[in-house]
């Protein structure tokens, strides 16, 4: 059973964010709420647009990456390194209401579980507001005028990640 919770934990921790868990002032606290009123405003984006973003596009997170492969909506990804290091392969999806989900089993050096993960998008104009669901926090994944903190940046095209997702599967293998 903690095998599976460890592999579990890593799954959950996947995006790897550098989002803060709490809120240590006023003005973030006003700031974050003007962010939550101004993404409940926007309107849900569309299957296609959310489709756009992430079709045969990596997603490069602090410490792994996600990839979206067009072909049969297959997602792999990894996270962490050396000891720590974990993989999942599955699928990913999107929902009517704009949410992007992915669904793997992930791999650890002492087990395997399966998790599920989902980040929901809406849209105002050129701004698109993400977060994790369910109830996280939203934020400006795209924002008018652009910012570097946008995490739409951190969307590139192509497979950043089957080389070092093999690499961290022959690590785990038990002939290895």
């Amino acid at each position: 059973m903690k095998s599976k919770l460890t592999a579990l934990a890593a799954a959950v921790s996947i995006a790897g964010f550098a989002l803060t868990a709490g809120v240590s002032t006023g003005v973030q606290a006003a700031t974050q709420d003007a962010v939550n009123a101004a993404a409940e405003a926007a309107s849900p984006m569309s299957v296609d647009e959310v489709f756009g973003l992430y079709a045969n596009k990596s997603w490069i997170w602090s410490d792994g990456a996600g990839y979206f492969a067009n072909s049969k909506r297959a997602f792999t990804a990894y996270s962490g390194s050396g000891r720590n290091a974990s993989y999942g392969e599955g699928n990913w999806f999107i929902k009517s209401n704009g949410s992007l989900c992915f669904r793997a089993t992930w791999y650890a050096a002492d087990g395997s579980a399966p998790a599920v993960t989902c980040f929901d998008h809406r849209k105002n104009g050129n701004t698109i507001y993400q977060r994790k669901a369910p109830g996280g926090d939203w934020y400006a994944f795209q924002s008018t005028p652009a910012r570097r903190s946008n995490e739409i940046r951190k969307l590139r095209s192509g497979d950043y990640v089957s080389s070092r997702l093999n690499r961290i599967k022959s690590q785990l293998s038990p002939s290895a």
